[in-house]
């Protein structure tokens, strides 16, 4: 069985048991609920949403929150000198996909 939710205006495919990087989601609960589940789909049936699934939920385990990489921007204008360099590290929680669950 797997499913794709939404989250942060990103859409993301996981099974059971799968680890996902979703952005930073700002709530220290262990146990995370998500509803904006746009497909799931097992062996024996297909459930899409218009736009989301109604009854289906995926629950996951809150593994925290994780800095990605740095990521450097450098500025520079030609024949002017001038130069710009800026830094920046994007903050992501990782999720453990305990269970998807549909109703009906």
């Amino acid at each position: 069985m797997f499913a794709i939710f939404e989250s942060g205006s990103k859409q993301h495919l996981v099974k059971e048991g799968a680890l996902v990087k979703v952005e930073k989601l700002g709530q220290d609960d262990k146990e995370i609920v998500l509803d904006r589940i746009l497909m799931v789909s097992s062996d024996e049936k297909k459930w899409v949403g218009t736009p989301y699934v109604e009854k289906a939920r995926i629950i996951a385990e809150n593994l925290g929150d994780r800095r990605d990489k740095k990521v450097l921007v450098f500025k520079r204008k030609a024949k002017k000198g001038f130069k710009k360099l800026i830094g920046h590290r994007q903050t992501y929680t990782w999720l453990k996909i305990q269970k998807i669950e549909v109703e009906g």
